[in-house]
């Protein structure tokens, strides 16, 4: 391919995918969906192809550009007016935390670990599970929280009082099992026993770790224990 047909045809590109772009509206990266993703780079492939395949004529890529448009805004439209084909299409958000409680099924469908869970919390500046009321996973990948009322005020914990059980080697709330699995890590960090862990638990009437997917020790020294289970008052 000449130098001259290489530029000719990186200019048309790049017009091109200029003005599909405005056409098809704005999206900020972060608010972007699954179809949006995948059209989006769709798009950017045949431009690029379109700029240095000289295989590819310059009307055969101007037509695969602008049809993948046309189907992408045709579906945006479809999209405002019927939601079976925007849940099709998109999917729906995902409640992750319902009241306090995990909904560990509803997490592995989505394909997060207990982790990522709480990496996303903490982009919210929550470092409990326990100050959770409700998550939500949105279809664009972000975490929508509400916290627990108690914990939108100003709480002993906002004033750096401490509770009379605090341990002065909680610096933060620590998980202690994960998906019924002991972090004997943890618990060493806060000089705390599984002995003691196993008593916590079985004031609870828990028998076994097994049985809790999530539990976390917090800066009063309480524990935070969630069971393995969905079941959860709507």
């Amino acid at each position: 391919m000449l130098i001259t047909q290489l530029i000719i045809r990186l200019i048309i590109a790049f017009i091109t995918l200029l003005v599909l772009t405005r056409l098809m509206g704005r999206k900020e990266i972060a608010q972007l969906t699954f179809f949006n993703f995948v059209s989006a780079i769709s798009i950017g492939t045949i431009g690029a192809s379109l700029a240095i395949d000289s295989t590819l004529s310059i009307r055969n890529g101007l037509i695969a550009l602008f049809a993948w448009s046309a189907f992408t805004i045709i579906v945006g439209f479809l999209d405002i007016k019927f939601p079976a084909i925007r849940y099709a299409v998109e999917g729906q958000p995902v409640i992750l935390i319902r009241k306090g409680k995990i909904m560990d099924k509803q997490l592995r469908s989505v394909r997060l670990d207990l982790d990522a869970l709480q990496t996303l919390l903490r982009k919210k500046n929550i470092f409990s599970l326990a100050d959770v009321d409700y998550a939500i996973f949105e279809t664009d990948g972000s975490l929508s929280v509400l916290k627990k009322e108690a914990k939108q005020n100003v709480t002993k914990k906002d004033m750096n009082v401490q509770g009379e059980n605090a341990n002065p080697n909680v610096s933060h709330p620590a998980s202690v099992i994960t998906d019924g699995k002991v972090r004997e890590d943890n618990l060493k960090k806060m000089n705390l026993s599984k002995q003691w862990l196993m008593d916590r638990l079985k004031e609870t009437g828990i028998q076994h770790p097994a049985e809790v997917f999530y539990a976390e020790v917090q800066t009063d020294g309480t524990l935070y224990i969630d069971k393995k289970e969905d079941s959860s008052p709507e």
